[in-house]
């Protein structure tokens, strides 16, 4: 006869702390998620996306100013399954109007969701950031979120609903220039995101 099933130990913070800082590491509902760091396409489509949005958001230069723009910043919420534990996410960009955080927290992470979140999806990553982290995102009230895939060369803009729920989302392709919420004061020429 067969053994019962070994139920699996939850996840906590200090494991995260314990994984090599050549890794990225979140906690999502009591579950270690360890990826390696992102590849050439990946890393390049996240810094041109903050070379284009730090310059008239994050300082004001040819924008209006008023948002922190930040990358890799470590989010913590809390777990709503264990009262007392929480969740660790690190979207590859995030921003919060400064009217809302007027200054960066004295801490090594943020506990204020972000108004706008940016994922670069990798193959490795995808699933997880849409099925796990886009959840989290809604629950915890970030309004704006973009999912960026340099392999389709596509921008995915999601706006959340009254329901925290996202909308249906809009996506656009290849070298199209936009203009999108939150940062519709510019426009944004995708190609600058596409490694050439």
């Amino acid at each position: 006869m067969g053994q019962p099933a070994e139920k699996q130990r939850r996840a906590t913070y200090a494991d995260l702390e314990a994984v090599p800082p050549h890794k990225v590491a979140e906690l999502v509902r009591g579950t270690l998620h360890v990826f390696p760091r992102p590849a050439p396409r990946h890393a390049n489509a996240e810094g041109a996306l903050l070379g284009e949005l730090f310059g008239p958001f994050h300082r004001g230069r040819g924008g209006p100013g008023g948002w922190w723009i930040l990358p890799e910043p470590e989010l913590h919420f809390p777990d709503p399954e264990v009262p007392g534990e929480e969740e660790a996410l690190v979207p590859d960009l995030a921003g919060w109007r400064r009217e809302r955080m007027p200054e960066l927290p004295e801490t090594a992470y943020f506990a204020l969701a972000p108004d706008w979140i940016c994922e670069v999806l990798s193959p490795s990553t995808a699933a997880f950031d849409r099925n796990e982290k886009m959840p989290v995102y809604a629950r915890e009230g970030a309004r704006y979120a973009w999912l960026v895939d340099p392999i389709a060369r596509t921008l995915e803009t999601h706006v959340l609903g009254a329901d925290r729920r996202w909308g249906p989302p809009v996506v656009h392709r290849d070298a199209a220039r936009v203009r999108v919420e939150p940062f519709d004061a510019i426009e944004l020429d995708l190609s600058v995101l596409w490694a050439k």
